[in-house]
Formats: structure tokens, sequence, C-alpha cells
């Protein structure tokens, strides 16, 4: 099962609302350019903790989910991820190599829903309800374009291992 990218947002700077956009410049070690990580004007740009901010994503499954099930709705700009998914489980992509357009990324870590999204939305219990499945963080290891209706699908050495757990998303 191959994926694909929903919608795309980037936002200039810490805080500042997602803008939607058609697609964007995926950079290797920045980012997506014109966003505030790219910047470096994130809310944890200037963190301690050493882990790539160069891309998020989050599954549109999940967000359909946390609406049904706890009664938040939350939209494509308001989670705070650059990319909203679907037909792929990103879980199962921590560690694996995935093209998503014509950039190649890897993921990283799980997006785990911090404080900061539960205060910037003002609505109580979006934390507990993104737990382990807030998305992807992600680096960027081939330059490209990422635009909205864009597959994403596993490359490289990690496709065996990864395939099973594409499709069982």
């Amino acid at each position: 099962m191959t994926g694909r990218v929903e919608a795309v947002h980037t936002a200039p700077e810490s805080g500042a609302p997602m803008e939607e956009r058609d697609g964007v410049e995926a950079v290797s070690g920045r980012g997506l350019r014109g966003d505030r990580y790219f910047l470096d004007r994130g809310t944890y740009s200037q963190s301690s903790r050493d882990v790539s901010r160069e891309v998020s994503l989050i599954e549109r499954e999940t967000l359909d989910a946390v609406e049904r099930d706890y009664g938040i709705p939350v939209g494509a700009d308001e989670h705070r991820r650059n990319l909203t998914t679907a037909g792929v489980g990103l879980n199962r992509l921590v560690g694996a190599r995935f093209r998503v357009g014509d950039a190649v990324c890897e993921g990283v870590e799980l997006c785990e829903p911090c404080s900061y999204l539960e205060r910037h939305l003002a609505r109580e219990g979006i934390r507990d309800a993104l737990v382990h499945r807030g998305g992807l963080r992600a680096r960027i290891v081939s330059d490209g374009t990422i635009e909205r209706g864009d597959a994403i699908a596993v490359v490289g050495d990690a496709r065996d291992a990864a395939r099973s757990r594409l499709d069982d998303a």
C-alpha cells in the first residue's frame, strides 16, 4: 500500500498560524523552505535535545479517530505538523527511508504531543488523545519538492522490512 500527502503546511515562526501550501521544497539538513524550523525560529529550535525537526507528519486517520473517539476536532492547519497523510501507518516508518514526492526522508522518532499543542489549541484532552499517534519526525535525506497528492512509499534497503508495516496500516 502506498500512502499520500493530503495537506502541506508551514509556519514562518513559532506560534504563527500554519499556512496551507500547494507544495514546498524539502532541503536536506534544513527542513521545508519557509518553515519555522528551516529558519531556526521554531519553539524547539534552540532545544538541547538532538533530534531532527526537518519535517513532521501526521495521519488523517488519526485526526478522524480523535474527533470520533474524543469529540475533539483538529483541522489540518491546527495540529502543527507539516504534512497530513492518508493511507500510511507513520509509526511504522521510524528507522525507515521513504519517498514523499521528489524528496527522500528517514523516520527519526514518533512526534509525541506536547503541552504546547494543548495550550495552543485550548482543547483539553488533545494531548492524551494523541499519545503514541501524534505523528512522525523525519529528516530529509535527499532534496526534492513535496506537493499535496504526492505518494508516500518506502524506498531503499528498508523496503522489504517496512513493506509489511505499510500494508498493515
